[in-house]
């Protein structure tokens, strides 16, 4: 039924969905993110068909799995299979890792300084100024690095943001225009059945056909048009979340690595330490995210080259089958087997009034077939089809085309009164207009063919996956690395910011307890040296 057309047209749309969610890849990252291998589909022996089953991006895809002891998943690009999921989230497991060290490792640091602090007094302080300087220094240093991963974070989300929303405008503008095509084929196939010349109209097997095949017309533009709509405005809302919390995201760390190091130059130990802990969480939620954002990075090559690798191998075993069963050929077929029936038949229908009552010198007494019809014969319509409905390259001499039929008809329309010609013609007005609405409605679904066979190949899919993958595949994965790398930057360079403030305030501390302490003994010896 028409209606796979429906997921052959949001299949973007539900992948992009799927790459916000937990449902996200492993794998070979490009531009050398995370470097697995990069490779192409290759053709395996299926296990069960008479054919051959084509695995999409199987080099691509070939990770460890955890659910399968760490072997390397073989399976390929496929959302319906569990271990492609889980082989996919492996990637992100050595970021999810990072962020499970730091939170524990960072949280005993923590409490072990409390001890220290709480329970251990030191009865003298050392003081280091190399220590102090360089402790400074780095702290500048990750504090500008926490500002550069902000700021690529928030270029590469708005990019990414937009380039995925342009993806998605394009999967949505060829929902519409085959919404828009297949709503014109059935006022077209209406149209048809509606046209008489001459009182004479299409055979009634021919109007009982146009019946059945324009409610599944019907049917699959409206579920189409249905689900675009349903699904475009949750669509770009989670679209928008995502941006504004990766927006949310580089301002709260920018805040926070600006503030920190502020109040650390500033001496504000205790403020400093709730930032302290405050970062301490708010960096392993980074790193989690990091390995998310990796994931989405890979997600987004894997679904590149699945779709690549389908569009230059067409075969009807394949993932992408499930959500586009472009084997299910058998509407389209029906449709466009319809459609050049109805243009064939209406050709024959016009010719055979031009032929029997136009071109024919009838006495007055064959009435209502005679109307003085006269002067020269009205050129037969070429008909764009032969009887076996294969398409006709050559038309005979005399015989004039769909495009400009009309206005050569025109020439052989004559003035009538009461219905009969009053000057040299062969068409009167109405038999003129009637013939001219036959024309149009046979242009129309001739027009419309090309569309139809696009339809029962599947062609107009892969033109559609073509140029999602030429145009748009490479700035969504661009931007979503910039994503990554700024996440990487801003975790990294906020987790050593920590330590460092730390650091920093003890070596300020005791930096400033040694200056005390200078002063007193200076003081204490002046005082005994006396004047």
């Amino acid at each position: 039924m028409f209606s796979f057309k429906a997921s052959a047209f949001l299949v973007l749309s539900t992948l992009i969905l799927v790459f916000f969610s937990f449902f996200i890849s492993a794998g070979t990252a490009e531009d050398g993110v995370v470097l697995w291998g990069t490779g192409r589909s290759v053709l395996q022996e299926g296990s069960g068909g008479n054919g051959t089953s084509f695995v999409l991006a199987k080099e691509r895809t070939r990770r460890k799995d955890p659910l399968d002891g760490l072997k390397y998943y073989t399976g390929g690009w496929n959302i319906s299979n569990s271990h492609y999921f889980t082989s996919v989230l492996y990637t992100g497991s050595p970021l999810f890792e990072v962020a499970l060290i730091w939170f524990v490792a960072f949280g005993v640091f923590l409490l072990l300084v409390c001890g220290y602090v709480c329970c251990c007094r030191r009865r003298r302080y050392g003081y280091s100024r190399f220590a102090y300087a360089l402790s400074l220094t780095l702290l500048l240093l990750f504090t500008i690095a926490a500002i550069i991963g902000s700021v690529v974070l928030y270029t590469g989300q708005g990019k990414f943001h937009d380039s995925t929303k342009s993806t998605l405008n394009y999967v949505l503008e060829q929902a519409d225009s085959t919404v828009h095509n297949l709503k014109n084929v059935s006022s077209y196939l209406n149209a048809a059945k509606k046209i008489g010349v001459d009182q004479v109209s299409l055979p009634p097997k021919v109007q009982n056909s146009i019946d059945n095949v324009n409610s599944l017309i019907t049917i699959a533009a409206n579920t189409l048009d249905s689900v675009t709509k349903d699904n475009k405005d949750d669509i770009f809302r989670y679209l928008d979340s995502v941006g504004w919390f990766l927006i949310i995201v580089a301002a709260v760390m920018l805040a926070l690595a600006m503030l920190g190091f502020l109040l650390s130059i500033s001496g504000l130990q205790c403020i400093v330490y709730i930032l302290v802990v405050i970062g301490w969480i708010l960096v392993a939620i980074t790193f989690i995210l990091c390995g998310i954002f990796l994931v989405l990075h890979n997600v987004m090559g894997d679904t590149c080259v699945a779709m690549n690798d389908w569009v230059n191998n067409p075969t009807a075993n394949t993932a992408l089958d499930q959500i586009i069963p472009c084997v299910d050929k058998a509407t389209a077929q029906q449709a466009l087997s319809e459609s050049k029936e109805v243009t064939f038949q209406m050709v024959q229908l016009v010719n055979g009034i031009i032929g029997n009552i136009s071109n024919r010198n009838l006495p007055p007494n064959a009435a209502p077939l005679y109307y003085n019809q006269s002067g020269p014969f009205v050129p037969l319509l070429c008909n764009p089809y032969n009887p076996d409905k294969t398409d006709r390259k050559i038309c005979s001499s005399g015989e004039v085309g769909l495009t400009n039929a009309t206005q050569v008809w025109k020439n052989y329309e004559c003035q009538v009164s009461n219905n009969i010609c009053t000057t040299v013609g062969r068409l009167t007005p109405s038999l003129y207009d009637q013939m001219s609405g036959a024309v149009n409605v046979s242009y129309g679904l001739y027009h419309y063919g090309p569309f139809l066979t696009n339809l029962v190949d599947c062609s107009f899919v892969r033109d559609t996956f073509y140029a999602i993958h030429n145009q748009h595949c490479p700035d969504l994965r661009r931007y979503s690395r910039w994503v990554y790398i700024g996440l990487v930057m801003m975790s990294a360079a906020v987790m050593l910011s920590l330590i460092l403030w730390v650091l920093y305030a003890r070596e300020r501390r005791h930096r400033k307890y040694t200056k005390l302490v200078d002063s007193a003994s200076g003081q204490a010896s002046y005082e005994r040296k006396g004047p």
